[in-house]
Formats: C-alpha cells, sequence, structure tokens
C-alpha cells in the first residue's frame, strides 16, 4: 500500500493578529518630536491707562528685519546676528533724554529717549528661514537680560537670582521688553 504523507500545515490566520498587534505597540511606544517655540507670555492689546493711539517717535524705534535671503537689517544696515545683542542694547540703555538715573548710554540722537520708551519692531520676510528669526528673537532677549543683570547689580545691589517679586517687577518695569512684531511682507 502506499502511503501518502502530508507535511504539517502551519495556521497562519494568527500572523494578521500579530502583525496588527505590532504595528500598535511601535505607534504607542515611539516618541513623537514636540514642536519647539519661544515661551512668552503676549502683552494685552494695549494696557489700561496707556495711549495705544499716539504716534512712537521715529528715535525710539529700532527696525529690525529678516530679508529672504536670511540677512539681518538693522535699521536698513546688514548686520550679523552677533552684533543684534549690542546694538540693541546700545539703543535701549541710550538716555536720549538724560530722563534714566541708571542708564549707562551715550545719548545718541538717533537712539532711544530712555528704557521704558524704546520699542523693537521685528519684521521678517515670509520666504526667511525660521531658525534665523528664532536667533534673532534669542539675542534679544540676550540683550534684555544684560540689561537687567546690570541693574540688578549696580542699582539693587543683588544678584539677578535672589530678588523678590517686588525687586523683580521693579527691574522688569526699569528695562520693559517691548517687541513689536509686525506682519510679515
Amino acid at each position: 500500500m502506499r502511503r501518502t504523507t502530508s507535511s504539517p500545515q502551519v495556521n497562519a490566520g494568527s500572523m494578521a493578529d500579530i502583525a496588527f498587534l505590532l504595528l500598535i505597540f511601535f505607534l504607542v511606544t515611539a516618541a513623537i518630536p514636540k514642536d519647539q517655540g519661544i515661551y512668552r507670555k503676549l502683552a494685552a492689546e494695549c494696557p489700561p491707562g496707556v495711549d495705544c493711539t499716539s504716534p512712537i517717535p521715529d528715535r525710539n524705534i529700532l527696525k529690525i528685519a529678516v530679508n529672504a535671503k536670511n540677512e539681518i537689517m538693522v535699521d536698513d544696515a546688514i548686520v550679523t546676528i552677533d552684533e543684534v545683542k549690542n546694538l540693541a542694547i546700545a539703543f535701549i540703555d541710550n538716555n536720549g533724554d538724560n530722563s534714566c538715573t541708571f542708564c549707562n548710554g551715550n545719548k545718541i540722537e538717533s537712539a532711544s529717549d530712555n528704557p521704558s520708551k524704546a520699542v523693537i519692531s521685528l519684521q521678517t520676510d515670509r520666504n526667511a528661514n525660521y531658525n534665523q528669526f528664532i536667533q534673532v528673537q534669542d539675542e534679544l532677549t540676550k540683550a534684555y537680560l544684560e540689561l537687567r543683570k546690570t541693574y540688578c547689580e549696580t542699582v539693587l545691589k543683588k544678584s539677578i537670582d535672589i530678588l523678590s517679586k517686588a525687586e523683580l517687577q521693579q527691574v522688569k518695569s526699569a528695562y520693559p521688553f517691548i517687541l513689536s512684531e509686525a506682519s510679515t511682507k
């Protein structure tokens, strides 16, 4: 008699289930990168008690623009990213109207009257690189941080790390971060 031998069959019915479970496992455990941005509290449209309709004199506005070629222009002059912080400090800390008792500026005619009137206008081209925009923002933040640290050391005679809430508010009012992000062209 002839005997037929059949090879054992593998049940493939559960293979789809296993593949589906593996897919779900990798989707759940995969790290999804988060978008990064700038943590900054946005100011109100117009603070109470302030007239926001009056025009700002041109000398109190520092115009910074990032064009489509990622070049940084400060008052229509092309500068490097390394120059932005020092230009911002010179503009903000100018003391053009001699009303600031703690400013160390050079009283330049074309720079701001005092830190509370200094406005930085930042405008970026639609085709500019986002990283370049972030770098300019970082340099402006460094400029304000340096001015505030100097204020703490010279006026308050303290380190910025050990200030009370009232002293911190005093520092912020001495050098308010006034940044206007203009719409892109």
